[in-house]
């Protein structure tokens, strides 16, 4: 149970966890609650105690919260050696998973092995820990998934030192409704995660605080936030309000366009084969699947 609790419910919807400036604003302060907050944090998700050395001052740091950076994610060294980078997205892309493996490939290989007593044994665990606050990535309901390196016919895992780890929050469901000492610590942080805005979970959020200590501490940090970096916050929802409506505008308009060329190779194709050249030398001209002109060609002869 958590010896200290301090909690104030904000009734701004833009001071959310979920939100990723937030998020990475409670976890990467040099304050006792702070740190406290992190460790219990990638314990649940690790499923094992963890010793902090260090977090990366990676940007935006905290005590400049008017600087803009695209990532917002947190860098951790521990103890042991091993390296852990956790982030909160509010809304994935459609390409999440590829960004995943792609910085986890980054924090992997950032370890030095050229020092005298280095070499590829002496490499540790690197984790992408993905919180996604919004959408569903994959197709199951589980919430959470560690993903590792395995042979998919023979079922062997290949015992690598790399895993990407995601928390899916929409996929909670059930568990919310579980009683708090029966949910894992994992689940815990998940559900605050979800529903610390949420009016009518006030009562389920509170009692998880009292009995979560990591928990507890995130809310006091919270709840000591600033009129600047509220404002702040508020500014930052407007822009990137407006960075993801030109987002979407740009790709539909890629979109748009990529229709246009598949009508336009679709009538390359037509005219191709009104004039006799072969489903196979009309699949050579304009790089269209073959079982697609075959369809094209059927439709012609229909006609």
């Amino acid at each position: 149970m958590a010896k200290h609790v301090k909690y104030a419910k904000s009734h701004d919807p833009i001071i959310d966890p979920c939100w990723d400036p937030v998020f990475k604003s409670i976890f990467t302060r040099n304050t006792t609650p702070s740190e406290i907050a992190r460790k219990k944090l990638l314990s649940a998700i690790l499923e094992k105690p963890v010793k902090e050395l260090s977090i990366s001052a990676n940007e935006p740091p905290v005590s400049r919260l008017d600087q803009r950076q695209i990532r917002y994610d947190i860098q951790c060294l521990f103890n042991s050696g091993e390296r852990a980078d956790i982030e909160m997205t509010l809304y994935p892309h459609k390409w999440e998973v590829f960004r995943m493996e792609y910085y986890l490939s980054r924090l992997f290989a950032n370890q030095e092995i050229r020092e005298e007593k280095s070499s590829y044994k002496t490499l540790k665990r690197s984790y992408q820990i993905s919180l996604l606050a919004r959408g569903r990535l994959f197709e199951d309901n589980r919430f959470d998934h560690r993903f590792i390196y395995y042979d998919p016919e023979s079922k062997i895992p290949f015992g690598g030192l790399t895993a990407i780890i995601t928390l899916e929050l929409e996929k909670l469901g059930v568990t919310a409704e579980k009683a708090v000492s029966a949910m894992s610590e994992k689940e815990r942080w998940a559900v605050f995660f979800k529903y610390y805005n949420d009016t009518e979970k006030q009562p389920l959020i509170q009692e998880i605080t009292r009995e979560e200590e990591g928990i507890a501490m995130a809310a006091d940090v919270i709840s000591g936030f600033t009129a600047d970096e509220v404002a702040f916050f508020h500014e930052m929802s407007v822009e990137k309000y407006e960075l993801d409506m030109r987002a979407h505008a740009q790709e539909a308009e890629e979109i748009g366009e990529a229709r246009g060329e598949a009508r336009g190779l679709e009538k390359a194709a037509l005219n191709a084969l009104a004039k006799g050249f072969s489903v196979e030398t009309v699949e050579e001209i304009t790089g269209l699947p073959l079982e697609a002109i075959k369809k094209l060609a059927l439709l012609q002869t229909e006609e």
